[in-house]
């Protein structure tokens, strides 16, 4: 049942383009699209292994300036009147790279942060978003700091023997983000799914006893952590690449408050959870653009989110998911029964 509800999904979501006509709504659907797998790669963390980061939009960040820079090139100063160049490579490669250097960030701070717990925890990836941030607005040489970087190129994918195709549409940018979207949910699945998942959620529900039979934490969150921000850091290329203009405010922390909101309304732990919660707080503020005040918007925005947790508590796809189990319990108890034929009569 849930394959089925995942398949019709996807081809209702990648038939949006072909009778959507705004170019306004169909850049939101983008926009969206990207924060959603931003939002999935943090569900990894919150949902299945009870690590709440508030740092998650570094990982983003880097994804997007390590393509960015990668395709644009660049020519820096090194101590000793050394410097660096770098010719510009295609796109594609810088996405490569930024899901490689994200998740190799992921792994330095992981195998650092997970030695701490709760609050502790928390601090150390803000520290750490705030401290990407700084650098990427005061390496001014590098990234252009609150100048931005400008002109970055469109991803554009080779086709043997046809040259190559260039997303430059918005058109293109959504089959992309989908399809990048829907690799990282199969991902994601196929790793909650697995010995190592169960592993995670083992972690999440009681340390101790996980620890108890031979689950190595440390190395369990750090793995976790390590897909997370390379799943994060294909978010950040696709962004740059699709906005084309990238600066300090990629960091800002507004971005990983949206990502949390995604995850906590959709339902943390719920593979759905993310896409649903994702697509109702990212196309939210397009709705209420029209009909209220922006200062309106943000008091509709939080009355929204927080009706949502007063009535679906866990989330909207978990508490849904158990209200029809609970409704298929209740009508499979009131069915009537059929009692066997004992071939015995009636009395007269």
């Amino acid at each position: 049942m849930r394959a089925i509800i995942t398949i019709l999904a996807v081809v209702a979501l990648g038939s949006v383009p072909l009778w959507l006509r705004d170019p306004y709504l169909l850049n939101a659907l983008i926009t969206t699209g990207i924060f959603v797998i931003g939002a999935m790669s943090l569900n990894l963390l919150l949902g299945f292994t009870g690590q709440l980061s508030l740092g998650h939009i570094a990982f983003f960040g880097i994804g997007a300036y390590v393509s960015a820079l990668t395709s644009l090139g660049f020519d820096i100063g090194l101590p000793g009147d050394f410097r660096l160049v770098h010719a510009p490579w295609p796109p594609i490669a810088g996405f490569v790279l930024a899901i490689l250097v994200a998740g190799l960030c992921g792994y330095f701070v992981g195998l650092l942060s997970f030695r701490v717990r709760g609050a502790y925890f928390v601090i150390v990836t803000i520290s750490f978003a705030e401290v990407v941030r700084l650098v990427a607005l005061n390496w001014v040489e590098l990234t252009q700091g609150p100048l931005a970087l400008t002109n970055i190129p469109s991803i554009a994918l080779p086709l043997p023997g046809f040259g190559e195709l260039t997303l430059r549409t918005k058109f293109h940018n959504y089959y992309l983000v989908l399809v990048v979207a829907l690799i990282a949910y199969l991902l994601i699945a196929r790793l909650v799914h697995s010995h190592f998942g169960r592993a995670m959620r083992g972690l999440m529900e009681n340390e101790t006893l996980a620890v108890s039979v031979g689950i190595d934490v440390t190395r369990t969150l750090t793995i976790a952590a390590v897909i997370s921000a390379a799943i994060a850091g294909a978010a950040g290329s696709l962004y740059a690449h699709y906005i084309r203009i990238i600066d300090p405010e990629v960091f800002a922390f507004i971005n990983t408050v949206t990502m949390v909101i995604m995850v906590i309304s959709g339902g943390k732990g719920s593979l759905a959870g993310p896409v649903v919660g994702g697509l109702i707080f990212g196309l939210l503020p397009v709705a209420l653009r029209p009909v209220m005040a922006p200062e309106a918007q943000w008091i509709a925005y939080g009355g929204v989110l927080i009706a949502i947790l007063f009535v679906l508590p866990r989330g909207i796809v978990p508490s849904l998911a158990q209200r029809l189990i609970r409704r298929r319990s209740r009508t499979t108890a009131l069915a009537p029964v059929a009692l066997p034929e004992t071939g015995a009569k009636e009395p007269a």
